[in-house]
């Protein structure tokens, strides 16, 4: 039979992570938070058979992700290879189910590494303490911050949407986000996420105020029992060491009993890409390209 796609729902948020759940290994485009807020910009649907769901791509071209469910569990035989397999092109394929694909498919298979895809893995107590030379700079930053500015940090939660909302909008215009399709795109993302931020079962942030002015705010959801995952950051720019700030002072008031933190990926920027291993990760949770032989 062939998927039945429709379109992603809150509805069925609860189903989507007890089968997340049960994944052996959970990228950062898989929680629940990101492909919500990503549906409209990516066209994103989902298909519920079985012990799997099924995502699709349909813009700006239609492809696969990976599916969700227990990988190891699945007898991934001859049926899926004449239905859903035939010539289909997945992308942000995790490292272990692509290990797992190419085991029982072999040569009817390609996996293409996508580095710009890649989850970038930080230890939460290294961003939390910064320790040594390795993060000299980070801690002067965050230090030049501390002592500027009279700051007040402050879990996000709802009363804190409208504030936040007015400082993304000024964000965009100091980035202009008019200018950029991606930044266009995320701006409408975290939109989205604000306004139904009381209809998440997890998700989370942080805020920094100095004189009742909100500066930098973070969003973030637990991604596993050991890792948090980092969706957005936003700091103002005139506030020197604000980005810092608000990175380690979220994780030091949230990150307990966390051991791992997920900042997503750097989708081949330059700039990103340099920020990122700026903070020193200590590995990388790797995806692929998996097109399948007609």
């Amino acid at each position: 039979m062939p998927l039945n796609f429709e379109a992603i729902s809150l509805d069925r948020q609860k189903d989507y992570l007890e089968l997340l759940g049960r994944c052996p290994q959970v990228a950062s485009d898989y929680s629940f938070l990101n492909i919500w807020a990503w549906a409209e910009e990516y066209g994103l649907l989902w298909a519920w058979d079985g012990p799997l769901v099924w995502l699709k791509q349909t813009r700006p071209r239609e492809v696969l992700w990976a599916p969700i469910g227990p990988w190891e569990r699945i007898e991934w035989g001859p049926h899926w290879v004449s239905t859903v397999f035939r010539g289909s092109v997945f992308i942000r394929v995790p490292e272990k189910l692509a290990d797992i694909w190419q085991s029982h498919f072999g040569q009817r298979i390609t996996v293409e590494p996508e580095r710009g895809q890649w989850d970038y893995l930080y230890a939460a107590r290294d961003l939390i303490e910064l320790p040594g030379n390795r993060f000299h700079k980070k801690k002067n930053l965050l230090n030049q911050f501390l002592k500027s500015y009279s700051y007040t940090y402050v879990d996000f939660g709802s009363k804190l949407i409208e504030q936040a909302m007015a400082m993304q909008e000024d964000w965009c215009t100091w980035r202009d986000c008019e200018s950029s399709d991606l930044l266009a795109a995320e701006n409408r993302a975290i939109l989205r996420v604000l306004d139904n931020w009381n209809r998440f079962e997890s998700i989370m942030g942080g805020a920094l105020f100095v004189e009742n002015i909100i500066v930098a705010y973070t969003l973030a959801e637990p991604l596993t029992a050991d890792t948090l995952v980092i969706h957005f950051e936003k700091g103002c720019p005139a506030y020197k060491g604000g980005y810092q700030a608000i990175n380690q002072m979220f994780l030091a008031h949230a990150a307990d009993g966390y051991q791992f933190v997920n900042r997503e990926q750097d989708l081949d920027s330059d700039g990103l890409r340099k920020a990122k291993l700026s903070y020193n990760p200590f590995d990388f949770l790797r995806k692929s390209k998996v097109t399948f032989s007609g």
